[in-house]
């Protein structure tokens, strides 16, 4: 690749001033949020998932979402980290060879979950450790800066405790994870018990009960980073389905009037692409 998009990805990951990294589900949707102002993109998973007509969490292959990467690389100028669940595989290699792969791809950076997939249980700790060790160890090998995220997903999976989630990310960061994430823990308080616990930036989920939080508040309890997920995508599926429903039910085709203008808006996010 002719640039390195990692060191300006890196710099935005300040603790108590938090960006939002905006999570496109294709090109199209990544144009748009460049056109309205989003410092870096992010993949998602479930997103993806859900443009290929399948279920989130272990039904992509790794050859699928290192295309989509690309795809949504190529779309813009800005940064793209990588939504690859949990590595694609549970061996500490597979998750080296991956991270490897996203860097070719032109990544900036990528989280890895301790979710073993397709179930929803996690990884014990000492091999969810090995796994981001691993990934660290193939990140720092590369030869442009990465921005590795380890998530510790079992309290949202209900496969661990708030405790235990604790010991894995401060052991995830002395693995050399740069940033972790503990999506949707019970409550702020327990986010900013993340954020003081560890000694690399933190990411927060804005989904669930977090929807009603404000960046400002994000902000107050350490939190660097701001990520969706898949609401973005979800929110876009909700228009399709009030949309169609109309149409379909009643032929009211007068939802879609809010869809006029968007061929400005990817022209404008195209960036290089």
């Amino acid at each position: 690749m002719t640039h390195d998009p990692g060191p300006a990805f890196r710099a935005l990951h300040s603790p108590g001033d938090p960006f939002i990294l905006a999570n496109a589900w294709d090109a199209g949707s990544a144009r748009v949020l460049a056109a309205l102002g989003a410092q870096a993109i992010g993949t998602t998973s479930a997103g993806h998932a859900f443009t290929l007509g399948r279920p989130d969490m272990g039904h992509v292959s790794r050859d699928e979402a290192m295309d989509h990467a690309q795809s949504l690389v190529a779309a813009t100028d800005l940064p793209v980290s990588g939504d690859l669940e949990n590595g694609y595989g549970d061996a500490p290699e597979t998750v080296a060879e991956t991270i490897r792969l996203a860097a070719e791809a032109g990544l900036a950076g990528c989280s890895i979950e301790d979710t073993a997939l397709p179930g929803s249980g996690a990884y014990p700790r000492d091999l969810a450790v090995e796994r981001i060790r691993a990934a660290a160890a193939a990140a720092r090998s590369l030869s442009r800066d990465f921005v590795l995220v380890a998530r510790a997903d079992g309290v949202l999976n209900e496969s661990y405790d708030m405790k235990e989630a604790l010991a894995r990310v401060t052991a995830y960061a002395d693995a050399g994870a740069d940033c972790v994430y503990v999506p949707l823990p019970p409550s702020m308080e327990d986010l900013a018990r993340i954020c003081a616990a560890v000694p690399v930036p933190v990411n927060a989920l804005a989904a669930g009960r977090f929807l009603d939080v404000s960046r400002q508040a994000f902000a107050e309890a350490g939190v660097a980073r701001i990520s969706v997920g898949s609401m973005l995508a979800h929110t876009a599926a909700h228009a399709l389905v009030e949309a169609a429903g109309a149409m379909l039910d009643h032929g009211d085709f007068s939802k879609m009037k809010r869809a006029q203008g968007l061929d400005a808006l990817l022209l404008k996010g195209a960036g290089r692409g």
